[in-house]
């Protein structure tokens, strides 16, 4: 059986090399590989282009090596968790590209599985799609993306044996799997090494033949940011409550959910199992139940999209950051429900970009508003200039065309009967006369009083 070297840290980071571009695992910091990036950030090779999910947190993982002004460029998907890399972009410190998440994850399973490319539908008519080479597939438009590999792979497992066999634990898979494939050298980050066979065979998730060096490290609280513990108390205003309400009555038992952030989070504190409700998150979880009652954090739960720990339901399972979008894109998701900047008379949906913000993040909205089978949005009637945000035509960068089912906001409910914009029902103590004053758009009223 193949041995795999065991190295320390500071070897293991010696072997990133200047000018490489390296691949980081971990959603958040849950799965980061924190220790060798910490240690990449001690050693200073310079000139680097990151490949991952986000750049840690203040303080954290790929954020040092910012700090250090090792990094010349970041692709990813959604930055905008870490401020400290909004800002270096905004002031041209470092080159970026955004990708959705679930475009990110294929690309990188593609690389690692010898694939070139392929086409997606997610992103095409958005900026992210803008100078790329797109095609139209039986009728719709898809966008090329190029398969992604990297000369060096810091993952991070929860246990390997000295065959370099890898077993993720809960919701630490995610985008780990695909970049132990993708690299010319993977090194994996894992809480423990145990002898060969001390890992049933169906446990391992990654096998040994993609893993060049071991290197042992404990996680602790100080490492996972954000998700080392939530609290189970929060005050929700009533407004808010209501619009969650009406969305969780959209849904039926059986359905396959995945909640955006925000609003949307709301309409999982109020399912119950006689809903049977099946809770999905892109980030490689089927199953979602609630928050930890005893506040706990990600060293004992997994975590949504979020990253927020949450608790896993029985029935409930765990699958890497391709698996999950490749759900999403194959419509095996019936219900998306997220929130929006702008909604317009076409089912267009705008919801991840302000020109001029301090946005540098994407996610996997542009997945869900493609995939989903059926897309409901959930937002503010108004920006805080009182100016509507459903709109004749969307102003905004766009996430997706023409997908948008139904919105609900604290006013109102609009549907798309026929694909035309139609008030279907008006929220508590709320006027017709109101909701006409204050949306902008054009719409028809199919009102049951």
């Amino acid at each position: 059986m193949k041995q795999v070297p065991i190295i320390d840290l500071h070897t293991a980071a010696k072997m990133v090399k200047e000018g490489d571009t390296l691949l980081q695992g971990g959603f958040g910091m849950t799965g980061n590989p924190v220790h060798l990036m910490h240690a990449l950030a001690e050693i200073g090779t310079k000139n680097l282009t990151f490949i991952g999910n986000n750049t840690g947190e203040p303080g954290l993982g790929g954020d040092r090596l910012l700090a250090n002004g090792q990094l010349k460029k970041i692709i990813g998907s959604f930055f905008t968790s870490n401020p400290n890399a909004v800002k270096a972009v905004q002031a041209g410190l470092v080159e970026s590209e955004l990708l959705p998440q679930g475009t990110l994850a294929e690309a990188i399973r593609a690389g690692g599985a010898g694939i070139g490319g392929f086409y997606t539908p997610t992103s095409a008519g958005t900026l992210i799609a803008a100078g790329r080479e797109t095609k139209i597939i039986d009728g719709e438009e898809q966008v090329f993306i190029k398969g992604i590999r990297g000369n060096v792979a810091f993952i991070r497992a929860w246990k390997a044996d000295t065959a370099g066999n890898l077993q993720y634990r809960m919701t630490e898979n995610n985008f780990n799997k695909a970049m132990a494939t993708a690299a010319d050298l993977v090194i994996a980050e894992v809480e423990e090494i145990v002898p060969v066979g001390e890992i049933a065979p169906e446990f391992i998730h990654t096998q040994g033949c993609y893993v060049d060096y071991l290197v042992e490290a404990k996680i602790t609280l100080a490492d996972l940011g954000t998700s080392a513990s939530v609290s189970s108390s929060k005050k929700v205003d009533e407004s808010r409550m209501n619009m969650a309400r009406r969305a969780l009555s959209e849904l039926k038992k059986g359905d396959v959910v995945n909640l955006g952030i925000g609003i949307p989070t709301l309409v999982a504190d109020l399912i119950t199992d006689k809903h049977g409700i099946i809770l999905h998150t892109e980030n490689g979880m089927l199953g979602v139940g609630p928050v930890p009652i005893d506040g706990g954090g990600a060293m004992d739960y997994p975590v949504n999209a979020g990253k927020i720990p949450v608790t896993a339901l029985k029935g409930s399972s765990y699958f890497d950051s391709a698996d999950s979008f490749a759900m999403i894109r194959g419509g095996h998701i019936d219900v998306a429900i997220m929130g929006g900047l702008e909604v317009d008379e076409a089912g267009n949906l705008a919801n991840w970009a302000v020109p001029g913000k301090p946005l540098l993040g994407v996610g996997g909205a542009m997945d869900l508003a493609k995939g989903a089978k059926r897309l409901i949005i959930t937002m503010t009637h108004s920006n805080p200039d009182g100016s509507s945000k459903i709109v004749p035509t969307c102003t905004l960068p766009l996430t997706a065309k023409g997908v948008v089912d139904m919105v609900i906001t604290e006013l109102a409910v609009f549907a798309f009967p026929e694909g035309k914009l139609t008030l279907i029902g008006l929220m508590p103590n709320v006027t017709i006369e109101e909701v006409r004053a204050k949306t902008s758009a054009s719409f028809d009223e199919k009102i049951n009083y």
